[in-house]
């Protein structure tokens, strides 16, 4: 059993991602946590209960972190996820969400401590709450089984500037802070096995989404009619589908394919946190190296940028492991194989 902490600003890839993990046998999500990035934290939170809800997992607790970055202002994206998180994708309203007022960082502190070397952490969002976990709890690198990353670019063009990726941009201060603590945790002999697993634009763009794929999936979900996604459609246009998860997710990622065309990149959608997710719950191939990692945040022309030392220049212990290989292929196979088997058993238990 892979027990996950997640925290992430879902977005569009993001409630792609959490639907994957709620098809994973193997997984059990402890907690999700919610960070502004994407949408405002009170949307993120929103998201994670409905989506939560609609995948068969109402009873995972969903929590509410930061509310701005460390140091900025917040900065949320519309034009990439749409005014709600999810393009076009609508789903009841969860309402209010129980225990507002409890702090999430400190439920995730208290459930490592009390799980030592259980807990796997998920981050597809701005590191806000974790770099806020690892001040009040310097020891989490030890109390932690694993640390998977969705941010960063080296030796890539960045999404947000010319070299910042978008996650690391909305808060490099956390970005930086979380690094540093594991450089830290580094000198003082902590193992290398638990040393985040950063998954960087480099390799996470190598997931690029086709609109057949969603075709596939309804295929594999049973749907009777088939779910076609066309660049001629007009744009907005919702999806038919008789499943309500495949229905949901076409209509998610038409806004995101929409978006990419609107930047040139044709009409696909960059699916980095699914990989991510399928880095931490174990279900993908991947290859990595050893870097020491950090963040700018004093210039103007480079804010935000990510730095991974390779070669040992700084003179510094290696503070992460960067993907280096992945296999997209592979990887959406799985999705539509797991996806498709969750939908069924959603359709078949309504």
């Amino acid at each position: 059993m892979t027990r996950l902490l997640v925290d992430n600003d879902t977005g569009i890839d993001d409630a792609l991602a959490l639907a994957y993990l709620c098809s994973v046998a193997h997984v059990q999500i402890e907690a999700v946590i919610s960070t502004p990035g994407n949408v405002d934290v009170e949307q993120v939170a929103a998201n994670n209960r409905a989506l939560l809800e609609l995948c068969g997992k109402p009873g995972v607790p969903v929590r509410i972190g930061a509310r701005e970055p460390l140091e900025i202002p917040l900065v949320t994206t519309p034009e990439t996820h749409g005014p709600q998180g999810v393009g076009y994708a609508t789903l009841p309203d969860p309402g209010p969400i129980t225990n507002a007022n409890q702090d999430a960082v400190d439920r995730w502190i208290e459930a490592a401590r009390a799980n030592p070397g259980e807990l796997t952490v998920l981050l597809t969002a701005p590191l806000t709450n974790f770099a806020q976990a690892l001040r009040r709890e310097p020891k989490l690198p030890w109390l932690l089984h694993k640390v998977v990353i969705m941010g960063g670019a080296f030796y890539y063009q960045g999404n947000t500037t010319p070299t910042a990726e978008w996650n690391t941009h909305v808060d490099p201060h956390a970005a930086k802070e979380v690094f540093a603590a594991y450089s830290e945790a580094a000198e003082q002999g902590l193992e290398s096995e638990k040393l985040p697993i950063v998954c960087s634009l480099d390799t996470t763009e190598r997931f690029e989404m086709q609109p057949e794929f969603l075709t596939k999936l309804a295929e594999e979900a049973g749907c009777e009619e088939p779910e076609l996604v066309l660049a001629s459609d007009a744009e907005g246009t919702l999806s038919k589908a008789s499943n309500p998860l495949v229905r949901y997710l076409s209509d998610a990622l038409r806004f995101y394919f929409e978006f990419h065309r609107h930047y040139d990149q044709g009409y696909i959608a960059h699916v980095h946190d699914y990989f991510a997710a399928g880095v931490a719950a174990g279900t993908l191939e991947y290859e990595t190296r050893p870097a020491t990692i950090d963040v700018e945040t004093e210039s103007q022309l480079l804010f935000g940028t990510t730095v991974a030392d390779f070669r040992g220049l700084w003179g510094k212990p290696a503070n992460a492991h960067v993907v280096s290989r992945n296999d997209p292929k592979a990887g959406f196979d799985e999705l539509v194989r797991r996806l498709g088997a969750l939908a069924r058993k959603l359709d078949k238990d309504s």
